[in-house]
């Protein structure tokens, strides 16, 4: 057997390695386009198959096909939907217990003749779960037990003795990703969900970020009692960064915020005169405010949604601190 490191390494040039190479690329993006081409109603019909599930995708396959199931029950589960990779060879060894009348079978074989997965098809036949198949033969035993078939067919794979799984399976993954995808648009699934399925990586961490751990406390937090005059407000404004100030009562409850848009409208309304008024004649009731413990993807919907900068921390009707739309975007929240 002539062994790779029995050989001797071909005479190629960096230009010829670097050409071929971006020749594999260009055949592996051009079977891509041509399924993009190809693919129909099937896809969606893989979506709300999958997104009706009650039970797991049961994802199958043997060989590279394999290794892509076992990516595409990863990324399933990754976005929300219960799913586990399902030898073909020990699903008929009993492994097939595993399997339940609610489940979905998504099912991997290029040829579409693979014999372990085929020996599978039965047993979800008579428990009544469906099938998909990813199969670039559309005339193949798998094909014709499914329900539903996505077809991963390739004019020739990339390699340079287009002989090793390579554009197939690329697009066996590539499917993979775009039924789940669809799916989790089915389901509704947001960052927050996300995040669930992630707390150890980095967006989770940032997404479950509470209010508390980016709000302004102590020092940092402006507060302005109602009886002080617009002037003195002013410097609580200017001196924290906010561009507001909580405004309270001598019991430290929290009746208004006084912003910089605030005090514009009032001098405009009152002149100059208007900076030794109280500034409870130039504050907004009813300010915008959050709980400490909320989730800070909350704070951004609640900015979003009302066209504030930043919201007051509220605790037993007594601010606590505050949050700024900056301090958001700066923990990557938003």
């Amino acid at each position: 057997m002539n062994l790779p490191y029995e050989r001797e390494e071909k005479n190629y040039t960096v230009e010829e390695l670097v050409a071929e190479g971006r020749g594999i690329l260009n055949k592996e993006a051009a079977a891509l386009k041509a399924a993009t081409e190809r693919i129909g109603e099937e896809m969606a019909a893989a979506a709300h198959l999958v997104s009706r599930c009650r039970g797991r995708v049961v994802v199958s396959g043997l060989g590279k096909s394999g290794h892509v199931g076992r990516k595409t029950a990863a990324t399933f589960a990754s976005l929300g939907v219960p799913a586990f990779f399902l030898h073909a060879t020990e699903g008929a060894h009993g492994d097939l217990g595993m399997v339940c009348r609610e489940d979905v079978g998504y099912f991997l074989s290029n040829s579409g003749e693979t014999q372990e997965l085929i020996a599978l098809i039965p047993y979800f036949k008579r428990l009544g779960a469906p099938i998909i198949a990813v199969t670039g033969n559309a005339g193949s035993t798998l094909a014709r037990e499914a329900d539903i078939v996505l077809n991963c067919h390739v004019e020739s794979e990339a390699d340079p003795l287009k002989l090793a799984p390579t554009s197939s399976t690329t697009l066996q993954m590539a499917l993979g990703d775009a039924v789940a995808g669809t799916a989790t648009l089915l389901l509704g699934l947001q960052k927050e969900d996300f995040a669930l399925f992630h707390p150890g990586g980095s967006l989770g961490k940032r997404l479950l970020l509470r209010v508390s751990d980016l709000m302004g406390t102590g020092e940092r937090m402006p507060i302005t009692n109602q009886g002080a005059r617009v002037r003195d407000a002013l410097f609580d404004i200017t001196s924290k960064g906010y561009g507001a100030t909580a405004v309270v009562d001598d019991e430290g409850k929290l009746v208004g915020v006084f912003t910089d848009g605030d005090l514009r409208r009032f001098i405009e309304k009152e002149g100059l005169e208007g900076l030794d008024l109280p500034v409870s004649r130039a504050m907004t009731t009813h300010p915008r405010v959050i709980a400490p413990d909320r989730l800070a993807a909350e704070a951004v919907r609640i900015v979003e949604q009302w066209e504030v900068s930043a919201l007051i921390v509220v605790q037993e009707g007594k601010p606590v601190g505050m949050v700024h739309i900056h301090e958001i975007l700066k923990a990557g929240v938003a």
